[in-house]
């Protein structure tokens, strides 16, 4: 017979779980709360987001992005070569960079509030990332305004920073985005 713990009662039952939940001492939850980004009214100009925890770039990560996205370049690839180079070793590829840095704002700004970007512009790296590196970013709300054609949406341009563990910028990357606007004012607006 397998024992199995329920909350805080002991059953003994040959390898079967309980069917029901010993509701006696058990408290359902009053409100749920899902993760999700900012909705367009509740981003604002000049506010800057610390995005954490930050991501550690591994050989592995390097190797798997630059091969899955067809990049042959041997800065990445090849040990050998990369160590004649002026930095002595390989690089982390640049969009691999690019796209954590991104990626790491999502939770916190756009996770479920975006609807698409709309493009990527002033891209720079201002110094190079090698495997081990610790990648930080932060964003700031550029600026924002009314979708002159979606009256549900609103446009907002991000500044997307990187940092590696050591504080050196790494990556800056300006992102326009379609935003979502809160469905709760949306509606009060309309009157639905």
């Amino acid at each position: 017979m397998t024992q199995i713990r329920t909350d805080t009662v002991m059953h003994t039952e040959p390898h079967t779980l309980p069917t029901e939940p010993r509701t006696e001492s058990r408290t359902e939850p009053s409100t749920e709360i899902t993760q999700r980004g900012l909705y367009f009214e509740e981003l604002e100009p000049g506010v800057r987001y610390a995005h954490r925890p930050g991501r550690t770039l591994g050989e592995a990560d390097n190797t798997f992005f630059t091969t899955l996205t067809m990049n042959p370049q041997s800065l990445h690839l090849d040990e050998h070569a990369a160590a004649d180079t002026e930095f002595g070793q390989r690089l982390v590829n640049s969009l691999l960079t690019l796209s954590t840095v991104v990626g790491l704002s999502v939770g916190q700004l756009t996770q479920g509030t975006t609807v698409a970007n709309l493009g990527f512009e002033q891209v720079t790296f201002p110094a190079p990332v090698f495997h081990g590196d610790t990648l930080y970013a932060e964003t700031e709300v550029i600026a924002k305004r009314a979708s002159a054609s979606r009256p549900d949406d609103g446009v907002v341009t991000f500044e997307h920073r990187g940092r590696n563990q050591r504080g050196e910028l790494v990556a800056v990357v300006r992102r326009v985005a379609l935003m979502r606007r809160d469905p709760a004012n949306s509606a009060a607006e309309d009157g639905r």
